[in-house]
């Protein structure tokens, strides 16, 4: 027997290091308002603990979509890959060259630009493309908060997030 109907559960499982955070600092909050200073230093640790886990929790949250798109994402030593029905591959983040949220598509895509290699595009809703928060954090220079935004804002063309700095800009004539 479930308490909580599917959508519900959903939701709270896609904002669970938030809530894990607000709950890290309510019992913070508690023990520096408690009895005595002993309890009151860990009730700071724990007050911060929880604060910097909730704002992770909020970042998170809002990279994450609703499972359900076509295919798989695997992330595992700097390396992305994506099992689609159709189409797959994989990309070493440290030799990428750019990460672009192509929103033209339904639903909108993420690519992944390797020079010498055809783009891997994964949908933004596929099965583990949470990881991929977590893997573009890791790319030099990542603006992560322009990254949910421009998420958030679903654009209707192709938006570029990151560009390798040394990379020639997309579009670039050599002449």
């Amino acid at each position: 027997m479930t308490f909580f109907r599917p959508e519900a559960r959903a939701a709270l499982w896609r904002w669970r290091e938030m809530i894990a955070g607000l709950c890290c600092a309510a019992i913070g909050i508690w023990l520096v308002l408690g009895p005595g200073f002993l309890l009151a230093v860990l009730g700071y640790a724990m007050l911060g603990v929880g604060g910097v886990l909730a704002w992770l929790g909020y970042q998170r949250g809002r990279f994450r979509s609703p499972d359900g798109g076509a295919g798989a994402v695997q992330v595992d030593e700097g390396q992305v890959t994506y099992y689609g029905p159709l189409t797959g591959g994989s990309v070493d983040l440290r030799e990428m060259d750019s990460l672009t949220l192509e929103g033209s598509m339904f639903p909108a895509h993420w690519r992944l630009a390797q020079r010498g290699q055809t783009p891997l595009l994964i949908p933004v809703n596929a099965a583990g493309a949470d990881a991929l928060f977590d893997a573009f954090a890791t790319l030099p220079g990542l603006r992560t908060e322009r990254m949910l935004a421009t998420l958030k804002a679903d654009p209707h063309q192709a938006v570029v997030i990151w560009q390798r700095p040394d990379a020639a800009p997309q579009g670039a004539l050599l002449h």
